[in-house]
C-alpha cells in the first residue's frame, strides 16, 4: 500500500497544497513544452524539406513512446521513488527537447522524440497518481478539475509562445527546456510529501486496463476524439465552406469549452459516489453533439455553441475517468492503473485520427462527425451495459 511520508492527505478533508502544486506545475510545464514543441518541430522539418509522410511518422513516435513508457513507469517509481523518478524525467525531457536544435540529422529526431515523450509520459502518470493519492476523496473531482484546467492552459500557452518566438534560432528550444526544468523546483520542495510505493502492483500491467474498464475506455475515447478532432476538424470545417480563420476560431471555442467546464464537472463528480452514470451521460451528450455537426454546418454561431459544450463533454471524460480511478483503487494498484490509463489515452491518440480519416475518405466530409459519433456511441453503450450488469448483480 502506498503511504505519503507525512500521513495520508487523502484521508482528511483538507487539500494538501504542496503536493498539488508540485504535481500540477510539473505537468503544466510539460503542457507548455509540448504545445510549443509540436508546431515548432513540424515547421522546422517542413523548412528542411522533409516529406509530410516522414514528418507524420516522426510525430507518431509520441504515441509509441507513451505506450512503451507506461508499463515501466510504476516499476521505476517503486524502485527509485515517485519524486526522484519525476525529477529524472524532467531532466531527460528538458535535455531531449534542447537536443532537437543540435541534431542536424533527421533520423536522430526519432530517438529524441522517443526520449522526450517517454519522459513526459512518466511525468503524466506520476503527477496524476500523486494528485489522486493526495486528494481528499470528497474533493478529488475538484482537484482533478484544477489539474485538467491548468494542463489545458499549458497546452494553449505553448502555441501562443510559438507565435511570439517563431522557429528561428535556439531561443524557442531554450524556452521549452527552461519551462520543463522549472517544474523540478516544486517537485524537489515537495519531495518528502510524495507517495511511497512500498509494494509492487498485484496484477500484470495489462490487467489494469480491464480492471476499471469504464475509466480506461473513457480516456481511450477522449484520446481518439481529441487527437482526431483537433487534427482533422480544420479540414472538415473548410470543406463545409467555413474560412480558415473561422475554422481556427471554432477550434478555439472548443478549447475554451475544454477549459471552463473542467472544474464544474469535477465538482459535480464529487457529489456522485458512482461516477459511471456521469461518464455515460457525457458520452451521450458527445454523441448528440457530433451528430448535430452536419446539421449546423450552415451557421458558424450555432456550431460554435455546440462545440463549446461538446469540448467540455470530451474533456470531462478524462477528468471524471481519472476521478473514478482514484475512487476505486489505492496505493501501487492506483499507480499501475494510472499507467494503464495513460497507455489507453496514447492508444486512442493513434487510433482516432486513423479511424476518422478513413471515415472521411469513405463517407465524405460528414464521415468526420459520424466517426466521432461512433466513438461516443460505443462508449455510451459500454457504460450502459456495465451499469445494468452491475445493478442486476447487486
Amino acid at each position: 500500500m502506498s503511504q505519503p511520508r507525512n500521513g495520508t492527505p487523502g484521508d482528511v478533508e483538507e487539500i494538501h497544497w504542496p503536493s498539488l502544486v508540485a504535481a500540477v506545475s510539473s505537468i503544466s510545464a510539460v503542457g507548455i513544452a509540448i504545445g510549443l514543441g509540436l508546431p515548432l518541430l513540424s515547421i522546422i522539418l517542413e523548412k528542411r524539406g522533409i516529406p509530410s509522410t516522414l514528418i507524420g511518422l516522426n510525430t507518431a513516435m509520441a504515441g509509441i513512446a507513451a505506450m512503451a513508457a507506461a508499463p515501466i513507469t510504476t516499476k521505476l517509481a517503486h524502485k527509485y521513488g515517485v519524486a526522484p523518478t519525476m525529477l529524472w524525467a524532467v531532466v531527460i525531457s528538458a535535455l531531449s527537447s534542447l537536443g532537437f536544435y543540435y541534431a542536424e540529422n533527421f533520423w536522430l529526431w526519432f530517438p529524441l522524440r522517443f526520449a522526450f515523450h517517454g519522459a513526459t509520459t512518466t511525468l503524466f502518470i506520476l503527477s496524476e497518481f500523486w494528485i489522486n493519492a493526495a486528494s481528499p476523496p470528497t474533493k478529488r473531482g475538484f482537484v482533478l478539475g484544477i489539474y485538467a484546467t491548468v494542463l489545458s492552459l499549458g497546452f494553449a500557452a505553448g502555441p501562443l509562445l510559438f507565435s511570439i518566438l517563431g522557429s528561428d534560432g535556439i531561443l524557442p528550444f531554450l524556452v521549452g527546456a527552461a519551462a520543463i526544468l522549472l517544474a523540478a523546483i516544486p517537485i524537489f520542495i515537495a519531495r518528502h510529501e510524495s507517495p511511497i510505493l512500498e509494494e509492487k502492483p498485484e496484477l500484470h500491467f495489462m490487467r489494469y486496463v480491464f480492471l476499471v474498464p469504464t475509466a480506461t475506455a473513457a480516456v481511450f475515447i477522449f484520446g481518439a476524439v481529441e487527437a482526431g478532432g483537433l487534427s482533422l476538424f480544420p479540414i472538415y470545417a473548410i470543406r463545409a465552406n467555413f474560412t480558415e480563420s473561422q475554422a481556427a476560431l471554432l477550434l478555439t471555442v472548443m478549447g475554451i469549452g475544454n477549459v471552463i467546464f473542467q472544474i464544474p464537472v469535477g465538482m459535480l463528480s464529487d457529489r456522485i459516489a458512482d461516477k459511471r452514470p456521469l461518464l455515460a451521460a457525457m458520452a451521450f451528450m458527445g454523441l448528440i453533439g457530433s451528430l448535430m455537426l452536419p446539421l449546423l454546418s450552415h451557421s458558424w454561431i450555432m456550431m460554435a455553441g455546440v462545440l463549446l459544450f461538446w469540448g467540455g463533454c470530451v474533456a470531462g471524460l478524462y477528468t471524471v475517468g481519472l476521478s473514478h480511478l482514484g475512487s476505486r483503487l489505492t496505493g501501487s494498484d492506483l499507480a499501475a492503473a494510472n499507467a494503464a490509463f495513460v497507455f489507453c489515452y496514447a492508444v486512442g491518440t493513434v487510433a482516432g485520427p486513423q479511424a476518422i480519416g478513413v471515415a472521411i475518405d469513405v463517407a465524405g466530409n460528414n464521415g468526420f462527425a459520424y466517426a466521432i459519433a461512433c466513438f461516443f456511441g460505443l462508449y455510451a453503450l459500454l457504460a450502459g451495459i456495465r451499469l445494468l450488469f452491475l445493478r442486476k448483480r447487486a
